[in-house]
């Protein structure tokens, strides 16, 4: 029973090891499994082939596609003219992306300029011999490219009311998934996520993190952690402001209307005494004594 195992073993280790070895009529590729990369950071996807001599005179095209089947993608494209050691994108080719490696060398590798987690998913390289033969060879196994970000807290805020009680939230991105907690003055709080991540891109690097029964007056951090950094943030907690009065504005700028309107109606009389005849004036001046 031990040795069928092991043979058994050895035959489905052998089926891995064809199916790996990407070679077909003297082509063969050769690709990373994985490539791991950085938030914001450069990052090289490499890809080398071996062909027949023969092709070494003819121009060659080189294509990058992120996904498989339906869904996949064409990422990057460029041709390489005989005799001319560059690469010729497409006028409408995204920047992000350049090919760091040249292709009359057998060197297809691309570099994608800052990453982000959006650009998370696997991706294929392929390479095409222009002319009366049009011979193409593509990787069948892909490289996946797994982006990575330390922690970033995207808001912090509170919600209710004086009557139903505060709640603070924190909403954190990050990749792996950050954990969240919640400091209070002088210790810890017990905090709970606000239901599981949502699986859609860039959804699925964010989660929310709630405090119930925040109290008015005091402050609070909010922690987010994973194995590339952390990031604090505190939340202060202001007390509720009194309701206004019925009517709209408070009584302080009701006085300053009032007033300004008194100033108002004191300078029209005033200057409709001064244009009465000279007897008039007096009079008022006279009563005033």
């Amino acid at each position: 029973m031990a040795s069928w195992r092991l043979l058994t073993a050895l035959t489905v280790l052998l089926l891995v090891t064809v199916a790996l070895g990407t070679e077909d009529n003297g082509w063969s590729m050769t690709v990373q499994s994985e490539v791991r990369g950085i938030d914001g950071y450069p990052v090289v996807l490499p890809c080398t082939f071996n062909h027949p001599q023969h092709s070494q005179h003819s121009s060659l095209q080189v294509l990058w596609r992120r996904g498989h089947g339906q869904s996949a993608a064409v990422i990057y494209q460029c041709t390489s003219r005989p005799a001319d050691p560059s690469c010729e994108p497409d006028p409408d080719q995204d920047q992000r992306y350049r090919l760091e490696g040249n292709p009359r060398e057998h060197d297809l590798s691309l570099r994608i300029n800052s990453a982000t987690l959006q650009d998370n998913g696997r991706y294929y390289c392929r390479v095409e011999i222009l002319g009366r033969e049009h011979i193409s060879f593509e990787d069948k196994m892909g490289t996946r490219l797994r982006v990575e970000a330390p922690p970033r807290i995207l808001a912090l805020l509170v919600e209710g009311s004086e009557l139903l009680g505060y709640t603070a939230l924190c909403q954190v991105q990050g990749s792996p998934l950050p954990d969240v907690q919640w400091f209070g003055p002088d210790h810890q709080l017990e905090a709970s996520p606000l239901g599981p991540p949502a699986q859609g891109s860039p959804a699925r690097y964010r989660t929310i993190s709630e405090l119930r029964d925040v109290a008015p007056g005091q402050q609070y951090i909010c922690s987010a952690s994973n194995p590339l950094g952390k990031e604090q943030a505190t939340l202060f907690v202001l007390p509720p402001q009194p309701p206004l009065p019925v009517g709209g504005a408070p009584p302080h700028i009701l006085l300053l209307l009032s007033v300004d309107l008194g100033a108002k109606v004191l300078l029209l009389v005033v200057m409709g005494v001064w244009m009465m005849p000279g007897g008039a004036l007096q009079r008022l001046c006279c009563w005033t004594r």
